[in-house]
């Protein structure tokens, strides 16, 4: 999960994305694929007639555990729903959303800019949720954005960040040592690398090429700088402190309900209460309940909703 993952919007016919419905199984993804992947699935809900509401998910074990809590606080609201789970990336739902096969779906505000805007600018959350609302095709709208997100960001040790005070990115001009970012290869070239480092913060690092091993890199202290997505659950299990980005170095892509136009007004006081309590440090503990403690997205949403007073 410690790449940048963008690629292009890929046009399909409906018969395309109608397989893509239909097809079932589960599959790991990342949120930030524009690409197609593994087939879908999920529960079953309401029959998908009219008043149904459908929501969907990516082939992403963290995007389905959004959707599940999605579809859980509208079933509670006395909505009909139907679970579409698995679909697969950009490519294939978006055009299902634009259709209307699907009406809502969990997604990431900065990756889905570019997916409409590849030339944005934006990088700040408020930024890029402003230009998001205005890149958006007439029928889709999004509600409000949480304060949790799967994005890149650059990340310590606890032990790292207490010894030297570390805060944010700029904090690590104060570090006395040598400093050297793990990352995949990519971003050694990528803007918001090194270069972008040096650009932003006037912060100098070496660059190690860690890949896969990352966040195994900087525990080992290899590296004393990562490049580690939000909702990683080690970040939670390896006790990590991901630095703030006050300048936007980063592209901000925080999680928020794409729905279609249409029901917004039905279903925005269900999901904005919901958006606003998923916390990033909650994201990642449902991620650590799905990756290490091999939970069901059906189970990890429903204490979730539970325990933030949503459901009884």
């Amino acid at each position: 999960m410690n790449a940048a993952r963008n690629k292009g919007r890929l046009a399909l016919t409906a018969a395309v994305v109608g397989a893509a419905l239909a097809l079932s199984g589960c599959a790991s993804g990342d949120p930030l694929d524009s690409g197609s992947s593994g087939g879908t699935g999920g529960g079953s809900g309401g029959s998908g007639g009219s008043e149904t509401i459908v929501v969907g998910s990516q082939a992403y074990y963290s995007n389905e555990i959004i959707a599940e809590i999605y579809a859980q606080a509208l079933g509670n609201a006395g909505l009909e729903v139907e679970r579409r789970f698995q679909i697969g990336q950009r490519d294939a739902y978006i055009p299902a959303l634009e259709d209307g096969e699907v009406q809502v779906f969990p997604e990431y505000t900065g990756n889905l800019l570019q997916f409409y805007d590849p030339e944005t600018t934006a990088t700040l959350p408020d930024d890029v949720y402003a230009a998001l609302q205005d890149a958006l095709p007439d029928g889709l709208t999004v509600l409000d954005q949480s304060p949790a997100s799967d994005q890149d960001s650059y990340t310590v040790t606890k032990a790292f960040a207490d010894q030297y005070s570390l805060t944010t990115i700029a904090d690590l001009a104060n570090v006395d040592v040598p400093l050297t970012l793990g990352g995949p290869p990519e971003l050694e070239e990528r803007p918001y690398g090194p270069t972008g480092l040096q650009e932003k913060y006037g912060i100098e690092v070496a660059f190690t090429a860690t890949g896969d091993t990352t966040v195994d890199a900087l525990v080992a202290g290899t590296v004393n700088v990562a490049n580690v997505f939000t909702a990683d659950p080690r970040i939670q299990s390896e006790d990590l402190v991901t630095l703030e980005d006050p300048e936007g170095l980063l592209l901000a892509s925080n999680v928020v309900p794409l729905v279609n136009a249409d029901i917004a007004d039905e279903v925005a006081d269900i999901l904005n209460p919901v958006s606003a309590a998923l916390t990033p440090e909650a994201l990642v503990a449902l991620n650590v309940r799905s990756v290490d403690e091999k939970q069901s997205s059906e189970v990890i949403a429903t204490e979730w909703l539970s325990q933030n007073g949503f459901i009884d």
